[in-house]
């Protein structure tokens, strides 16, 4: 026996009857994207929204452009780089010395050394 505060067709989550009825949809356009893998792609933006230059294409994760004759080059991949490497761009040597002494006297420090 159903409780009487259930509404009846009605769930979490659900969607109204006649969408189409309640709201309109914002004018679009389609532009069309190529790749140098001849993958074409095709997105939908607003009509008033300028088009992003160059778009990723979800196939081969290279970058596409709008002209099909001349697509955008192949992406550099940069290679894995450690903390180290990005600490070593940031400091010179010098720097890097100065910081390891200051560490290691303050390492001493607390070990009760001279």
């Amino acid at each position: 026996m159903p409780s009487g505060n259930v509404i009846r067709g009605a769930r979490v989550g659900s969607t109204p009857q006649r969408p189409a009825e309640r709201s309109v949809p914002a004018p679009r356009r389609a532009v069309a994207y190529w790749c140098r893998n001849d993958h074409r792609i095709e997105i939908l933006i607003a009509a008033e929204a300028e088009a992003p230059p160059v778009w990723d294409c979800p196939h081969c994760g290279q970058p596409a452009g709008p002209d099909a004759q001349n697509p955008p080059g192949r992406v550099r991949t940069e290679p894995y780089k450690s903390h180290l490497a990005y600490v070593k761009e940031r400091r010179t040597p010098e720097q890097g010395e100065a910081i390891l002494a200051e560490a290691l006297a303050a390492l001493r420090q607390r070990r009760g050394g001279a």
